[in-house]
């Protein structure tokens, strides 16, 4: 069977794959078989998100009905229902369900009939509590299907020391990003020199460790120093993948949905109050504003190198008429040129203009010139992928240590 939970968090504690890796222990501890537990991420631009939008599923073996009352009675014991915006939902499915259900609510937004709907049909058991919310998110983590899949070690806290200072060694962590990297990511920004791992929400994650597979998720782990730990538990994700994107196109993007833009540079980068920088690009007719907010830190010294001409991808969800940048192609690079006055052959001097359409001429030897002299602006940008630091990542962002995007415009 596969059980999906999601929305059982909130800002102030709790988190649902630390509920998601105790209810995996409670079934085994009653002889169910865990096979998975799967972390999903989904639309990162959802406004009512608790925190990350993520969602959990575990592949089990064993009674369907009996795992249904201890899913629904440790939702009921662990969620936060004290939070106006935590509204749980909890599916239990003999089989998988159809995977556009997914998609959809990874790239795009859901309602909760639709998810209702597809349980119903599927004969699947299911509860919502409150509004029912979290019935989307519990029924995309089911239909998951992870074409790209990473993982992540998730290491929590003994409860005693919830809301309490995390006591992690930073140096551990360094050494744990020198020892694994690239096949880990995003535990320290050794750019910024900024753990990134470890959380400040008052929820039970102490740290969490992202990489390929298990294997190298615990490798890491290996490394890290810190407080006496309570449970751990590997998640196979969907996070790092870049599964939240879509083609798209200016003049035809939707509100809070996260795309592949191509376009020209027409304006040159400007940087804003609170040191966020912004350009204009345009695709025939229509124009789109490109935003790298301060949290992006360096990569902003990438964007303001560009000039008007310069062609690229533009990667990021499109809020309020701008795209957020996640990623940026720079595909081709424009020439720029200066136009000057010419020097006199003579002389040895820069001419002046003469008048318009009349060249240039010398006032020392009255020389004349109609050519003026063109140089091309030297620049050191290069084409190719860029993206934000760890510090500025998104969950589902695929970092370039991975590859290259694929991107099909």
């Amino acid at each position: 069977m596969l059980i999906g939970i999601d929305d059982t968090d909130s800002p102030q504690g709790m988190c649902t794959t630390y509920l998601g890796a105790v209810l995996a222990r409670r079934l085994i501890h009653k002889h169910m078989q865990v096979k998975e537990a799967r972390l999903v991420r989904l639309n990162p631009n959802v406004t009512w998100k608790t925190r990350g939008n993520a969602a959990i599923a575990l592949y089990v073996d064993g009674d369907a009905e009996r795992a249904f009352e201890i899913a629904c009675a440790t939702v009921e014991e662990l969620a936060d229902f004290s939070c106006g915006n935590t509204n749980p939902g909890v599916v239990v499915t003999d089989g998988r369900l159809d995977p556009a259900f997914y998609y959809k609510a990874v790239t795009d937004f859901c309602e909760i009939e639709e998810a209702v709907s597809i349980l119903d049909t599927a004969g699947a058991r299911y509860r919502g509590y409150k509004n029912r919310r979290g019935l989307i998110g519990a029924t995309a983590a089911v239909a998951s299907e992870l074409k790209d899949r990473t993982s992540e070690i998730l290491v929590y806290r003994q409860p005693e020391h919830w809301g309490t200072p995390r006591e992690v060694d930073r140096d551990s962590l360094f050494a744990a990003e020198s020892a694994t990297f690239p096949h880990t990511w995003d535990t320290v920004d050794t750019v910024n020199d900024v753990v990134v791992c470890v959380p400040h929400t008052p929820d039970p994650v102490l740290f969490g460790i992202r990489g390929e597979n298990p294997a190298w998720v615990m490798a890491a782990r290996q490394h890290i120093m810190s407080e006496p730990s309570g449970i751990e538990q590997i998640y196979v994700t969907n996070q790092g993948t870049d599964a939240h994107l879509l083609p798209g196109k200016i003049g035809q993007l939707v509100e809070l949905l996260s795309y592949f833009v191509p376009g020209v540079v027409i304006g040159i980068p400007m940087t804003k109050v609170g040191g966020h920088v912004s350009f204009i690009m345009k695709d025939g007719n229509f124009e789109v504003q490109c935003m790298a907010y301060e949290p992006t830190k360096n990569f902003r010294h990438i964007i303001r190198q560009l000039v008007p001409g310069d062609e690229v991808i533009a990667v990021g969800s499109f809020k309020k008429g701008s795209i957020n940048l996640e990623k940026i192609r720079i595909v081709s690079l424009a020439r720029p040129t200066i136009t000057r006055p010419p020097f006199c052959t003579s002389c040895n001097k820069r001419m002046t203009s003469n008048g318009k359409g009349k060249g240039y001429k010398c006032k020392k030897c009255d020389g004349r010139a109609m050519e003026p002299e063109v140089q091309e602006i030297s620049r050191t940008l290069e084409t190719g992928w860029y993206e934000v630091p760890p510090t500025a990542r998104r969950h589902l962002a695929k970092p370039l240590c991975r590859g290259e995007p694929e991107f099909q415009p």
